[in-house]
């Protein structure tokens, strides 16, 4: 009973059109961020290193480096507050979670690029 009364609720929040995206995939994620009275889009640019979840709890994690320090920020699919996720890059990979990339540092972050 209240996992049917669950699903009408989050179906009204659930975006129409999900963006198709990928594991390995570098993209470029635009946010909402709401200073006072203003709101302005902020793009996080980094490769997709890991999805979890289904429904409205789907989430993905995106990993970049800034000043030689990895900067990994989570953030739901079907949040209000992204605008757009394009996908800039697709590249091979063959596990489904890539946290070995907090390891690595310089070229050995680099992923082969998957041809279309």
């Amino acid at each position: 009973m209240s996992h049917k009364i669950m699903e009408l609720v989050e179906k009204d929040s659930l975006k129409s059109e999900t963006p198709e995206f990928e594991i390995g995939d570098t993209v470029d994620v635009h946010c909402k961020i709401l200073e006072g009275q203003k709101s302005r889009t902020q793009v996080f640019t980094g490769t997709v290193i890991g999805r979890s979840g289904t429904g409205i709890r789907e989430m993905f994690i995106v990993r970049r480096i800034v000043a030689g320090q990895g900067v990994e920020r989570k953030f739901p699919v079907h949040s209000p507050r992204i605008e757009k996720i394009e996908v800039k890059r697709s590249s091979i990979v063959k596990r489904a979670k890539l946290y070995y990339l907090r390891d690595r540092v310089g070229k050995a972050v680099r992923l082969k690029e998957r041809r279309k």
